[in-house]
């Protein structure tokens, strides 16, 4: 499949500071791709290249195989989603979905109440766009809130507009700068389900923007971990996760933060480090590793144990919900497949081949 958009080699750089440094996407025709990283890492400068909101300092921006560095985001047709909404707050919900359209199809006289009707070919426009509006409307259950106001919405309802604003104007791809951060936990996760309905049903490009890795495992095809203003690894979600390119990646990807084991904490390994997800390390009285349990979180369906190392190295396990937790101070054996181990250069942080 072709790539609708790539960044080959783009540099930012603002005043002394680089931004960043020589960074190449691929986004295929049809991907969901997510840039992930924490904040400062420049996914979402990133973004804002890619829609022509900013200028790369060096490097190019292709278009469906073109060069657009020099074109703004209306000659791009791109459609950008932002964490704000960016909503106006004085018109209603079906005039902030149709103003893309508005501002395309009517001249600055055709729209204008009552006077506009008369302009040449404005009548047409005006029945296409409400036809567009309500097709979108009806597609995001926005069909009842036409004639509100963003005031007069929630915020998962105002996150509705703001994509079909996006939506109506049939863009080449889409671009979402952290559409989410600005829900609750469960509207969240209901928002990810429809952004990804969303995704399937217009078969367009979307580039999602998050500090989330939960929200990028969950929705894309591909993940782009950026670190320090680089590209850190790209691929699919269970790529990242079962084979991070170093240690870097290793701990931002997972939804339990990895545990870091050296010589000395009842592994052996050289000197190497090696990287067990909690996930994969659990109470088994046949196990290698030993730790002294210090804590435990009841969460239902699991249970979190924080342990330490005899040489003193904090350690996460999880064991099934129904397990009987001993006292705390106990000496615990885990145990671990051993293909689920991974190792890393002690130096570099650079992914090392196991032998399992």
């Amino acid at each position: 499949m072709s790539n609708i958009l790539e960044l080959r080699d783009v540099t930012r750089v603002f005043g002394d500071r680089t931004v960043l440094d020589r960074v190449s996407i691929s986004i295929r025709q049809g991907s969901f791709t997510t840039l992930l990283g924490a904040s400062g890492c420049g996914k979402s400068t990133s973004l804002r290249i890619m829609a022509g909101l900013d200028r790369p300092s060096g490097g190019d921006v292709l278009l469906d195989g073109k060069t657009v560095s020099g074109l703004t985001a209306y000659e791009r047709n791109v459609a950008m989603v932002f964490q704000s909404y960016a909503l106006y707050p004085h018109l209603t919900v079906a005039q902030n979905i149709a103003l893309p359209l508005t501002m395309r199809h009517l001249s600055t006289l055709g729209r204008v109440p009552v006077l506009g009707s008369l302009v040449p070919g404005a009548s047409e426009a005006r029945r296409m766009i409400l036809a567009k509006v309500g097709e979108t409307a009806e597609a995001l259950g926005l069909g009842e809130l036409l004639d509100r106001k963003p005031g007069q919405l929630s915020g998962g309802q105002k996150q509705r507009v703001a994509l079909g604003r996006a939506l109506v104007r049939d863009p080449s791809l889409f671009l979402l700068d952290e559409p989410l951060s600005n829900l609750d936990a469960r509207l969240r996760v209901r928002m990810r389900s429809e952004i990804s309905a969303l995704h399937r049903r217009t078969g367009k490009a979307f580039i999602y923007v998050t500090h989330d890795q939960t929200e990028a495992m969950a929705m894309a095809d591909q993940i782009v971990v950026m670190i320090g203003g680089k590209v850190a690894q790209a691929g699919a979600p269970r790529e990242l996760y079962e084979r991070p390119a170093n240690r870097d990646v290793a701990a931002f990807v997972g939804h339990n933060a990895i545990n870091f084991l050296e010589q000395g904490d009842g592994i052996e390994i050289g000197n190497s480090v090696a990287g067990l997800r909690p996930e994969d390390l659990s109470p088994d009285t046949a196990g290698t590793l030993s730790a002294r349990l210090e804590s435990a979180e009841y969460l239902g369906s699991e249970i979190v144990l924080g342990l330490r190392s005899a040489k003193g190295t904090e350690i996460r396990a999880i064991a099934p919900g129904d397990y009987a937790v001993p006292a705390p101070g106990s000496e615990l054996r885990l145990g671990f497949s051993p293909r689920k181990l991974h190792l890393f250069d002690a130096t570099t942080g650079a992914r090392l081949e196991t032998a399992a």
